[in-house]
């Protein structure tokens, strides 16, 4: 496979220094791991429960406004800011104990390699289909800890701006930001408050993985990166969504859904089409939408995370039995790791995914500046270079994980 210009092959003469920094990356990880499992144990009641009571939304759908006032009242749109909050606020360490840092199944990029390690193929092929100028300013939603920002960042030059509506995260974040000496930038708020709180024009690219399956309304939030975009600006997204396969009329295909979003944290469920056309409502012209898993298929990638976090449970399980942990850890990890079948089913089976991948771009000048409050009709589009079928990535970063820290193991309300 050929190796893009982001990154290069090492040479023999950086072989010990490859190997000293992988034995680095290694013992952060242990040290990301315990920090994480202090955390968890140390939780109150109280926060053990909020995480618990949060999965009702996503029993919830935004497209179902009748269900979410039912359930959550008039003002569900904060109740549901505020489960998401109570949500991550632990799920991120739960993932942290793991491979799983950053919070994401990322595309099946190499079949030989494990979880991290495609999780870094996949922030590559970011990097490089962004085209940054020198000295960008790029911004992501639902950063998490900051790790995704910081590849992208070592691999570009590039600062990033992350949102997140988890203050823990956006705290470890900073702080992991500070300790790197990068320049990016974190910021706690809900993607769902709109406006952003972005002056017009203020960024060269966005991307986002795995968190416009939370966004309320996804045509207004597109209408928001158009405004904060400047024109030339290209958008890498990658999120969940349900496949031409998928039938609502077909129980077991409805049940499926049902027990995959509480997995994956959606909200809402969009297909490649409707957020295809949402970027082109909005003014930007679609370039690329495709499965980037290769063959299309993630579920590899989803039963080697499966299987850890199984193992991991039953190891809890049994320290929690003989007193060692307290009971907690049972009941966290007993509900973490439910429905992971149902995933892997939807996933082989054509219904769902969380590798598709739209790329597209704000365009300069011409019809495509106008119409913002309107959606901005005339300027969007579908290139003809848009695809439906996984795409061949030759992105390779080896040299960028080499230079971004040891947190490469696993985040959603993403990394």
């Amino acid at each position: 496979m050929a190796m893009s210009s982001i990154e290069q092959a090492p040479s023999p003469s950086n072989a010990a220094v490859s190997h000293k920094s992988r034995r680095s990356r290694k013992l952060q990880r242990v040290e990301i791991a315990a920090r994480s499992f202090r955390v968890l144990k140390n939780l109150t009641p109280e926060q053990v429960d909020r995480f618990m009571d949060s999965y009702i939304i996503y029993d919830l759908d935004w497209a179902d406004e009748k269900t979410m006032i039912e359930t959550l009242g008039p003002d569900y749109q904060n109740r549901v800011g505020q489960c998401l909050s109570d949500y991550y606020c632990i799920l991120n360490h739960m993932c942290a104990i793991g491979d799983l840092e950053k919070m994401y199944i990322p595309p099946l990029m190499d079949p030989s390699e494990n979880l991290s390690t495609n999780q870094l193929l996949y922030e590559a092929t970011i990097a490089q289909e962004l085209d940054l100028p020198k000295h960008a300013r790029v911004l992501e939603l639902g950063c998490g800890r900051g790790r995704v920002a910081a590849h992208i960042s070592s691999l570009t030059g590039a600062t990033i701006t992350g949102l997140n509506i988890d203050a823990d995260q956006v705290a470890n974040a900073l702080t992991f930001t500070k300790d790197r000496r990068l320049s990016n930038t974190f910021v706690v708020a809900d993607f769902n408050v709109l406006p952003l709180p972005f002056p017009d024009a203020s960024f060269d690219a966005f991307y986002q993985i795995q968190a416009f399956s939370l966004a309320k309304d996804i045509p207004a939030l597109c209408r928001e990166l158009h405004r904060v975009l400047k024109p030339g600006a290209k958008l890498s997204l990658l999120d969940w969504a349900s496949l031409p396969a998928y039938n609502p009329e077909n129980l077991h295909h409805r049940e499926l859904m049902r027990r995959i979003k509480p997995l994956i944290g959606a909200v809402g469920t969009p297909t490649p089409t409707s957020l295809a056309a949402d970027l082109s409502a909005a003014g930007f012209t679609v370039l690329r939408s495709n499965n980037a898993s290769k063959g299309g298929l993630q579920a590899p990638l989803i039963e080697k995370a499966d299987g850890y976090f199984r193992a991991a449970r039953n190891v809890l399980r049994g320290l929690v039995g003989l007193r060692v942990l307290p009971g907690h850890f049972k009941r966290l990890f007993e509900r973490f790791t439910r429905d992971c079948d149902a995933f892997v089913e939807a996933d082989r089976g054509g219904l769902s995914t969380t590798s598709w991948h739209w790329l597209a771009e704000k365009p300069v000048g011409g019809v495509g500046e106008k119409g913002r409050g309107e959606g901005g009709k005339e300027g969007g589009g579908v290139s003809e270079a848009s695809s439906d079928t996984a795409v061949e990535i030759e992105a390779r970063s080896s040299e960028g994980e080499d230079k971004e820290e040891g947190g490469t193991g696993g985040g959603r309300e993403s990394g």
